[in-house]
């Protein structure tokens, strides 16, 4: 879609002097070129769920040890931060959350933070984790029944109790739209964003791959796949490069 068609928050998005690193791989103007890329997240109107996963090439997201230093292009770091722009929610699991110690606030680019949603069945992160930052920014702590919630978190900090049983990815999708919560980005780690793939939640995935080899640590997407290649999952792809990585997106709500 030209830039014309898209709504307010959008364009909000493209009038941002932030320099997409990807802009010089073609002809088009960069705003044309971000339109092209978001603009069906940015006009959406119903339910829409985007996962997105950066990994090595040989599909591990940190190593043995947990180091997920992975350099972050500048290309992939706007990616990101466009997304979560455009989204009402941005959903992480609690691992992501201990190791990162993410805000998942939108910075560099124009636009609002999306509430943040942190699954954490075990209440294992700590109140001064920067994701229950005091910001302005809405959370939505998803714990079980029995947890032990941290003491001190802000007013900002909602905490959602469930059942073990009912932290399936659907139920989580239900709980956010029922607040209004349409346009979700599954963000991390490999084991949520694979979880919503599994269960066939995914309107879309963008993959990332950075040129490096771990060898072996945290995996990155991960599914009972077919044991036939014929039967392997794809869907319409389009490919971005950004610097030394590549992103392919799936688009699987085709």
């Amino acid at each position: 879609p030209e830039p014309r068609q898209l709504h307010s928050r959008s364009e909000v998005l493209l009038a941002s002097r932030t320099y997409d690193a990807s802009s010089h791989i073609n002809q088009r103007p960069w705003a044309v070129q971000l339109a092209h890329r978001y603009g069906y997240l940015a006009g959406a109107d119903g339910q829409l769920v985007v996962g997105q996963l950066r990994q090595s090439l040989d599909g591990f997201i940190a190593s043995r040890s947990g180091d997920a230093g992975l350099h972050e292009d500048s290309g992939s770091h706007n990616h990101l931060q466009r997304l979560r722009a455009l989204s009402d929610a941005v959903v992480v699991g609690a691992s992501t959350v201990l190791v990162e110690d993410c805000s998942l606030a939108v910075e560099d680019v124009a636009g609002t933070s999306p509430v943040r949603v942190v699954l954490d069945a075990g209440a294992k992160v700590g109140a001064r984790a920067r994701v229950f930052a005091d910001d302005g920014v809405p959370t939505l702590l998803v714990t079980a029944l029995d947890a032990s919630v941290p003491e001190g978190l802000p007013a900002s900090v909602e905490v959602v109790r469930l059942p073990a049983e009912e932290f399936a990815p659907r139920r989580v999708l239900d709980l956010l739209q029922a607040r209004g919560l349409r346009k979700v980005l599954v963000e991390g780690g490999g084991k949520t964003v694979s979880r919503f793939l599994e269960a066939g939640l995914l309107d879309r995935l963008y993959l990332t791959t950075a040129p490096v080899l771990i060898g072996d640590g945290v995996p990155g997407i991960r599914f009972s796949g077919s044991d036939m290649l014929a039967e392997a999952r794809t869907a319409p792809v389009r490919r971005f490069v950004f610097g030394q990585d590549i992103c392919t997106e799936f688009n699987f709500g085709t």
